[in-house]
């Protein structure tokens, strides 16, 4: 089994990971791209679509999860670099209904980094209320927090819309509007777009949650924790950012460009982020115990920062990890941007041994 696409000779090794990876089974199809500096190291992909092994896998867009969250980190951090957006800035600011309930002064790198203590519905609502944005955004709004600012508790589908709401008033587009831009993203997908989706394997166990508490219980396993019994198109054409992106690895790496090294490009042409507001986008916000995933994290503004080894051997790295396995990282230190993404479903929230090893692959070749 072998790779096909960019591999620049110093990169081979990651090129061996991913082989291997799928000669072996621990992959079945998956795509790998890295840039640094900016320039691409690699762009390839191999294995198969499906798995009974018959189809070749292509370079098909996947359901990237919660890497999700990473891409929509990215569009406010170009918004605050362009002046329409401050992270020390009231969420109410730009949305004043968020301010009910004793949110008014809820900042946006405070509600980014997953602080903002409305994680779930806890009381029941129609799950069918997660492929309506205005009147989710409505409902959320309207919930008091669920616990006070300064610790963080993962926000599985809420961050989306949070984040999202935020850059909808402040740019006048909504995340999937400004995607149409980005080749090889997409949240809320045509037709046409959904044609080009591939199938994904489901993962051979559920996730481990450690002890499950009430807020456990609403964020993840609740009959309304999120968008269920709908048929798969409805779902892939709805906007969820936090959970329904889909992707390619080359596209959702160009993109982390813009945390790697300020740089990064749409259809219209070079962008550019500045200093301040990538610094501010990487500082730390919150760190320790997670109320909602059981880890100690250490949040910035909408991406993970590295801890205990969680996205590899470099301490400046960033990213996030999606369910099922994809990931994203970006090193502003060494100007690395990674994303891979499989088809072959892990239970592993963070720090999938498939992406590590790509990931320590990449830094033994700088």
């Amino acid at each position: 089994m072998s790779i096909e696409g960019l591999v620049e000779p110093r990169f081979s090794g990651v090129a061996d990971v991913i082989t291997a990876s799928l000669t072996a089974g621990t992959d079945l199809g998956a795509g790998v791209t890295v840039y640094v500096g900016g320039a691409p190291m690699v762009d390839a992909r191999g294995g198969w679509a499906d798995r009974h092994q018959t189809t070749p896998f292509g370079d098909p867009l996947l359901c990237v999860y919660s890497v999700g969250k990473a891409v929509t980190a990215a569009l406010l951090m170009q918004a605050v670099s362009d002046g329409l957006l401050d992270y020390d800035a009231p969420v109410a600011d730009v949305w004043p209904a968020f301010g009910a309930a004793g949110k008014d002064q809820i900042t946006l790198g405070q509600a980014l980094s997953h602080q903002g203590g409305v994680c779930a519905f806890i009381d029941p609502v129609d799950p069918a209320l997660w492929l309506d944005w205005d009147a989710c955004c409505d409902a959320i709004a309207a919930l008091p927090p669920q616990w006070e600012v300064g610790t963080s508790g993962y926000h599985p589908q809420t961050i989306g819309f949070i984040a999202g709401e935020v850059l909808r008033r402040a740019t006048g587009r909504s995340v999937g509007e400004h995607l149409e831009d980005i080749d090889g993203i997409h949240c809320g997908l045509s037709p046409a777009d959904q044609a080009e989706v591939g199938r994904m394997t489901k993962p051979p166990r559920a996730p481990d949650l450690g002890p499950i508490t009430p807020i456990k219980q609403a964020a993840f396993l609740s009959k309304w924790s999120a968008a269920a019994g709908v048929d798969r198109a409805t779902w892939m054409s709805a906007q969820i950012p936090a959970s329904n992106m889909h992707a390619t690895s080359t596209g959702l790496a160009q993109l982390m460009g813009a945390f790697a090294t300020g740089q990064w490009r749409d259809q219209s042409g070079r962008k550019s982020v500045t200093p301040a507001a990538r610094d501010q986008a990487l500082s730390e916000r919150v760190q320790g115990d997670d109320l909602v995933l059981p880890f100690t994290l250490s949040w910035a503004a909408g991406v993970m920062r590295n801890t205990d080894h969680l996205l590899g051997p470099s301490p400046t790295a960033v990213g996030h990890y999606g369910f099922g396995g994809a990931c994203v990282l970006a090193d502003p230190v060494h100007e690395v941007a990674i994303a891979y993404v499989p088809n072959k479903m892990s239970p592993d929230l963070v720090a999938d041994p498939r992406a590590i090893n790509l990931i320590n692959a990449v830094y033994a070749a700088l």
